[in-house]
């Protein structure tokens, strides 16, 4: 499925990132059910008949301020859905930018997608002025992982018993720093419910 040529957010590689509205939720459903891969790791199910309709409309909880979610669709030259991502821009602190999500399709792992997706979109969050990158990684997604470790992120603290959709999973909370005199103590000192000695949340 493809979709009416819309501007560019950003451009990496023959990619282009445009912006995803719930008005995309069928383009995005179709995605998830063409690239079950990582809902079966994380959930042990596909994703449900709802699930991007669902991921379109979803904020951070109501004690996690924020400036904005934005949704990317990752769009080939064809005009087909590749990749996406949903990032949120200064949650919990100022600078602070998370990406909830970043799914490439299955036929492109292994080709260096993955990174020169990333990398445009880490270039796009840095120049919309993050200072700090946010993420979470369920343990046990070992490519994942190794992924997000390759791309420079650092764990910060674990949380148990997080329902991702179908499981119980542990999630490994991870942090990237963006300048060269970022120190981990300050990003834990703005953000203290990412301190490995914090309450559950």
């Amino acid at each position: 499925m493809t979709t009416p040529s819309r501007p560019a957010v950003f451009e990496a590689g023959p990619w282009r990132a445009c912006a995803l509205s719930p008005t995309d939720a069928v383009w995005l459903q179709a995605f998830f059910d063409a690239n079950p891969l990582y809902f079966i790791t994380i959930n042990g199910q596909a994703a449900g008949p709802h699930a991007a309709q669902l991921e379109l409309e979803e904020r951070p909880p109501a004690e996690m301020p924020y400036r904005e979610v934005l949704w990317l669709g990752f769009v080939d030259p064809a005009g087909a859905l590749q990749g996406m991502a949903n990032v949120v821009a200064d949650l919990l602190a100022p600078g602070v930018w998370h990406t909830g999500l970043f799914i490439v399709a299955t036929a492109l792992h292994g080709t260096g997608a993955g990174r020169t997706l990333y990398q445009g979109m880490e270039d796009w969050m840095r120049r919309g002025g993050a200072r700090w990158l946010r993420l979470g990684v369920v343990l046990g997604n070992a490519p994942a992982e190794a992924f997000w470790q390759r791309m420079g992120y650092t764990e910060v603290r674990r949380r148990f018993n997080v329902d991702t959709g179908g499981r119980l999973n542990t999630v490994r909370v991870m942090v990237k720093p963006l300048t060269s005199d970022a120190h981990f103590e300050d990003y834990l000192t703005m953000v203290a419910r990412d301190r490995p000695d914090a309450a559950p949340p």
